[in-house]
């Protein structure tokens, strides 16, 4: 009697925990990403994309801060594929990690992958989108990590996400032939779009404008994330400000502002308080571009604020006011405004002294043109850009296998502490020698642990530039920003140690710098790129190792057994 009493404690108990939600009882969260053509209609015209299940933008990922889940992806496509999880640092996981040939090898036509994502401190918005040539065009969507708690704002009653993107009325494959081939810069895109609509200012698109409703006197909150291609965008809503709450999976102080500038890669999050008179109002976006003679897509896109009640919508909403294309202060002053949150990530996380110190310049830059060929770069060359002046080359099998089965001759691993070439990086006019880099695949191999401070130094040569810097694996405190060349004795003592933002992505301004900081707490092998895909194209990347730790939770797992081949 008293074993049988004992036993039925015991089962209680037992279904009790898994009532709770115990470790055990929850299930493994999988999506199914099927990579197939569908057909959409914009601009007047209808062609065959490349999408995840048929959706532009494609599905939203959800999880809890520090959840795993697991995403099937088929390749039901023409061409490779490979997803990329943007902003997820995949601690001990960078196979599913995607860049192709970095970090694996391509989904074949017809394969399949199942990629394990790890969440770990992440919370806020971040995205997903393919990693191979230009399929991420169209192959994009958001990911939302939600805290396990409480947002350090009050609580909205809605959450929107609002996905920029680039749409070309032509095949974006041919778009990106053609632009290798011809060696100069890519076509420009036809429309900017939100959530996959280029909006009321474009032929043949008033009806599928993308409409954010909303009710008066309560509070939404925007999840951007700029999916563009090659554009950074200036972004306002009509006659509402918009409040900065976070960006690239963390949070910020609140920055409120009449507009803001969102660089390719990035992602925010922000408050809209419908608090004007109820009516229909614009969200626009157009290019910020600071290249001089460099071509761009200068159309608007927009979206409606519409307030619920009535009142006349027979009048178009009014426009907000942006800053001009090529604004650069503008666009600087909203970047080096944004302040961390120390109450989330306090100031004895952020490196006060580093093991590792980079300066590594970020130029465009020409090659000449091959015997026999035509070229559309300047003076009929062909444009690259390279960081330290290594034009980087994809090897033929991935970074990741080759470093975890030692195969000897993929990559070398002399990418440079500092520039090989020293000169007056932002200057005016620079000798036209300068502008050849060297072809290499280069990395830069660091110590597990190591404390890293990288300088990213703009130059003017071909064309100076803003640059949108991404590091996989990791996120970094942007310490500072500044214009012209970077100095050590001078800036250094003005870091920003106490509130910085940790993002993943920092744009790098026209001929200036910006400095950040990390530790190297994640092995494995991680890219380092622009994300204007016209830049990638040229060779603007490099790739970090990080060493195995001596423990076992810091050295790097096997490869997962249906891993593509090359």
């Amino acid at each position: 009697m008293w074993y049988s009493t004992n036993k039925l404690i015991f089962f209680f108990i037992i279904l009790w925990f898994f009532s709770l939600g115990g470790v055990y009882s929850q299930p493994l969260k999988r999506y199914k990403f099927v990579v197939k053509e569908a057909r959409y209609t914009r601009l007047c015209s209808t062609k065959n994309i490349l999408t995840v299940n048929g959706q532009f933008p494609g599905p939203v990922i959800s999880a809890q801060k520090g959840e795993t889940i697991y995403v099937d992806v088929y390749n039901r496509g023409r061409d490779n594929i490979t997803l990329h999880w943007h902003g997820v640092k995949q601690p001990r996981n960078p196979w599913p990690d995607g860049p192709v040939y970095i970090t694996q090898c391509p989904i074949q036509p017809g394969g399949r992958f199942r990629q394990k994502v790890v969440f770990s401190t992440e919370e806020g918005t971040l995205w997903w989108h393919a990693h191979s040539d230009w399929s991420r065009a169209t192959v994009h969507g958001a990911i939302i990590v939600y805290p396990r708690r409480n947002y350090p704002f009050p609580k909205p009653h809605a959450e929107i996400p609002i996905i920029f993107g680039e749409w070309w009325k032509s095949d974006v494959r041919k778009v990106y032939t053609q632009f290798l081939r011809s060696g100069g810069s890519p076509n420009d895109s036809d429309a900017i779009t939100i959530n996959g609509q280029p909006g009321d200012l474009y032929p043949c698109s008033k009806s599928g404008t993308f409409k954010v409703n909303v009710d008066k006197g309560r509070t939404y909150l925007l999840r951007m994330v700029n999916a563009a291609m090659n554009l950074f965008l200036f972004v306002s809503v009509s006659n509402h400000k918009l409040t900065l709450v976070g960006t690239d999976g963390s949070y910020t102080r609140p920055l409120v502002r009449d507009y803001i500038t969102i660089a390719p890669g990035q992602t925010m999050d922000f408050l809209l308080h419908a608090n004007q008179k109820p009516n229909r109002y614009y969200m626009a976006a157009r290019a910020y571009s600071s290249g001089v003679g460099v071509p761009f897509d200068n159309t608007t896109t927009t979206a409606i604020i519409q307030y619920s009640g009535r009142y006349n919508t027979s009048s178009s909403p009014s426009l907000p006011k942006l800053p001009y294309y090529n604004d650069t202060e503008a666009a600087f002053k909203f970047y080096s405004s944004i302040r961390g949150l120390p109450e989330k990530f306090p100031p004895h996380l952020i490196p006060a002294n580093c093991s590792t110190n980079i300066v590594t310049t970020l130029s465009i830059n020409t090659f000449p043109c091959r015997r026999g060929q035509t070229c559309q770069g300047p003076n009929g060359t062909r444009l690259a850009s390279s960081m330290s002046n290594i034009s980087f080359q994809n090897p033929s099998i991935d970074i990741l296998e080759a470093y975890y089965y030692r195969v000897n001759g993929v990559f070398g691993t002399r990418f440079p502490m500092f520039p090989p070439l020293m000169f007056n990086f932002t200057a005016d006019y620079l000798p036209m020698v300068l502008e050849i880099p060297r072809r290499g695949t280069e990395v830069k191999v660091l110590r597990y642990g190591a404390t890293v401070q990288i300088v990213f130094q703009g130059t003017n040569l071909v064309a100076g530039i803003d640059h949108p810097m991404h590091l996989h694996g990791f996120s970094f405190y942007v310490v500072g920003y500044g214009k012209g060349n970077f100095n050590e004795k001078m800036h250094t003592k003005d870091f920003n140690l106490i509130d910085p933002p940790l993002v993943n992505t920092v744009a790098v301004p026209k001929n200036g710098w910006a400095a950040v900081r990390f530790e190297a707490a994640n092995p494995g092998v991680w890219l380092l790129h622009c994300h204007l895909e016209r830049h990638i194209a040229w060779g603007m990347e490099t790739v970090f190792i990080v060493r195995n730790g001596l423990r076992s939770n810091q050295t790097l797992p096997p490869p997962p057994p249906d891993m593509p081949r090359c």
